[in-house]
């Protein structure tokens, strides 16, 4: 099973951007589907974005469509998250999930489709 460790997160103004990245390890990471959730302090994780084993094909939650860009690099067993035009509302704990299952947008989106999850990193967007 794949284990990941999320990096990249900190402190940054309003507009600005940040790059997270997650690093896999200890599995095949090219037959994982992988995404990105976050998690705000008393709030439910939520979906915000998630790409295919290949790469090939990405989602999105709508309210980081067209700030955020995940993609992945096969070779590197990484993923990224590159977060630009940052509001204050996407100041959260930002996780990284892998899964080997999970066929259509719906599933991917699902919390309760990865098993496979990393420690977390803070983003701080002030304003």
């Amino acid at each position: 099973q794949v284990h990941v460790v999320e990096s990249g997160g900190g402190l940054v103004q309003a507009g600005g951007s940040l790059r997270l990245s997650c690093a896999a390890s200890g599995g095949t990471f090219s037959l994982y589907a992988m995404a990105w959730f976050r998690q705000a302090p008393g709030k439910e994780r939520e979906f915000v974005a998630t790409i295919s084993q290949s790469g090939g094909w990405t989602a999105y939650a709508d309210s980081v469509k067209g700030r955020f860009t995940i993609s992945r690099d096969n070779a590197k067993n990484t993923v990224y998250l590159q977060m630009n035009s940052l509001k204050p509302e996407d100041t959260s704990v930002y996780y990284c999930a892998a899964t080997l299952g999970g066929f259509t947008t719906a599933q991917r989106m699902r919390v309760t489709m990865y098993d496979c999850w990393g420690q977390g990193t803070q983003v701080t967007v002030s304003s």
